[in-house]
């Protein structure tokens, strides 16, 4: 008897081409598999552990700026009389140590790996799940980490730049989500890439391929899906993270800012990651 296990023809007589439910690589799986397990374990955690995973893992803005430069505190507590703001930021400052803990350099990085809700942490996996995939098959395990842990710590920095003495602590991977989706427009929709063909490509799609050439920023920027998707992925970002709490969409501020800065190294800087840079050129 002929084994049901054959795959189905399709009308013009070839195999069917069966789509996994779960593809991703290995390293993809592992970093959500450590997010969503870091998650677990701060959430089982008492609120003064909490905030003491807070304080020394945490991006807080203001501490790496009084770190560089200590006579912005004066500046700060001259307002604490005159302006709610500024009293909360003081508060803040209170709160978490500011002034005992030093620049703590490593949380322009760990900041990534905290996460304030399950809600949070699950849809930055998500997102790491989608766009994640086509930039490790290119890049390999490590300089997709690489890359990861750089657009992280470009948002990190570029949320500093118009934020100096924030005091509010930066959690969540949202920065190296979008560094990731900025990556993969960089090739996903060249032809014969992942997206390149009309209807698209996958994993075990024939012809997929994700070595395809990446061309220059000045060619790319003529391609309408990218600009496309530039576009939408811009003002998204602006209306959803500047206006998350205006419309309601988060209780908490979301800095939309750090998102920007991990977008604008994932796009202007992939080519610093890609293993065949060489392939940039044609």
């Amino acid at each position: 008897m002929p084994s049901d296990d054959s795959p189905p023809e399709s009308p013009t007589g070839a195999p069917k081409v069966r789509e996994p439910i779960f593809d991703a690589p290995l390293v993809v799986v592992a970093l959500v598999a450590v997010l969503i397990a870091l998650h677990a374990l701060y959430s089982l955690q008492s609120e003064q552990t909490q905030d003491a995973i807070v304080g020394q893992f945490a991006f807080i803005p203001g501490r790496l700026t009084l770190a560089l430069w200590p006579a912005r505190l004066g500046e700060l507590l001259s307002r604490v009389n005159l302006d709610s703001e500024a009293l909360q930021q003081a508060s803040l400052l209170r709160h978490f140590h500011v002034l005992q803990d030093g620049a703590k350099p490593w949380t322009l990085l760990t900041y990534a790996f905290i996460h304030g809700s399950w809600s949070h942490v699950g849809l930055n996996s998500i997102w790491i799940i989608a766009f994640g995939p086509p930039i490790a098959r290119r890049l390999g395990p490590w300089r997709f980490l690489g890359l990861f842990a750089a657009t992280a710590i470009a948002g990190a920095l570029f949320h500093w730049a118009f934020a100096m003495m924030e005091f509010t602590p930066l959690i969540g991977a949202s920065a190296a989500d979008s560094g990731l989706m900025a990556a993969a427009t960089r090739f996903v929709f060249e032809p014969g890439g992942p997206l390149g063909g009309a209807g698209g490509y996958s994993r075990s799609a024939p012809g997929a391929d994700y070595d395809v050439p990446a061309p220059p920023l000045r060619q790319l920027l003529r391609e309408r899906r990218v600009v496309i998707f530039l576009v939408i992925w811009l003002a998204t970002n602006f209306i959803f993270g500047a206006g998350a709490q205006t419309f309601g969409v988060s209780e908490a501020p979301v800095a939309w800012l750090a998102h920007l800065g991990g977008f604008a190294l994932g796009f202007f800087l992939f080519p610093l990651f890609d293993r065949r840079p060489a392939r940039f050129t044609r």
